[in-house]
């Protein structure tokens, strides 16, 4: 990020971009052919039997293309082009954007897709990638940090903690990494003490300046603990560490603020996932 913009000004750019710009590579970068590993955000109904989807990609980045009917009721491809399907595809560039010639679904994370608390979560770390990124090319380390996450929502008894971990590393992937360490009002080192957090500073403030500040919101000690550890350590380090109910929700609170403030409008999902977990406490 450039010295002297704050981190919202560098997302206007999405909103000046059109649509086609933000999701298809420039014409000197394209190729007639090519063959990705892709995983599908979303998708919506093109004619009378084609569907667009929104892709990341690991080669290309972020893409929008078309696959042909694959909404006729013989199509071999539609199983392998669900949202949150990992799936090697061969694209082929038609008029205006690239179309799907041949799909084979490497990760469909069926486990995920029968589960409305799962499919809340894997909604949401897709919507978070989806608003963040804007810039064409690849990014091999963002598409990795993805499908890890997808892979974990599908896997492991607890989807909250893959989540966490996901929304700071994606912070970190996208240039907005928040200050953990000292107070990034005095720029003293952090005390083991509750603190504040500002979103509008982009990090921790310490309880003498963020006593009465504005917009700085409480962190207690436990939660800033994690924080500090997901932003250092690997998942198999991070694992290690126990995510109580009560951090969990002063996390997911926390960071929903931070990441509202960056991209100056609130996301679509997090009111689905709040309304299927109340309907599923027995699980979750």
């Amino acid at each position: 990020m450039a010295k002297g913009t704050t981190p919202r000004a560098r997302l206007d750019f999405t909103r000046r971009c059109p649509l086609s710009q933000r999701y298809n590579i420039p014409m000197h970068t394209r190729f007639r052919s090519q063959r990705v590993e892709a995983i599908v955000l979303r998708h919506a109904d093109w004619g009378e039997a084609d569907r667009l989807l929104w892709l990341f990609t690991r080669e290309l980045g972020k893409l929008r293309v078309v696959a042909k009917g694959v909404r006729k009721p013989r199509s071999r491809k539609a199983g392998h082009l669900e949202p949150f399907t990992r799936a090697s595809l061969q694209l082929a560039w038609g008029r205006e954007m690239y179309i799907v010639t041949q799909a084979e679904a490497i990760n469909p994370n069926m486990v995920l897709r029968d589960d409305l608390v799962r499919i809340g979560y894997a909604a949401y770390v897709v919507e978070l990638l989806d608003r963040f990124t804007y810039e064409e090319g690849e990014h091999q380390a963002l598409y990795r940090l993805l499908a890890d996450t997808l892979d974990r929502l599908n896997d492991e008894p607890d989807p909250a903690f893959a989540v966490r971990y996901y929304e700071v590393r994606l912070l970190d992937q996208v240039g907005f990494r928040p200050q953990l360490q000292q107070c990034i009002r005095c720029e003293k080192k952090i005390q083991p003490e509750d603190q504040y957090f500002s979103a509008e500073l982009g990090g921790i403030v310490c309880p003498k300046c963020g006593a009465g500040y504005p917009g700085a919101r409480p962190i207690t000690l436990p939660a800033l603990k994690i924080l500090r550890h997901f932003q250092r350590s690997s998942y198999a380090e991070a694992r290690r560490l126990h995510l109580s109910g009560t951090v969990d929700h002063e996390l997911e609170n926390l960071m929903g603020h931070f990441l509202t403030y960056l991209l100056e409008r609130g996301l679509n999902t997090p009111a689905f996932l709040r309304r299927v977990r109340r309907e599923t406490p027995e699980d979750f």
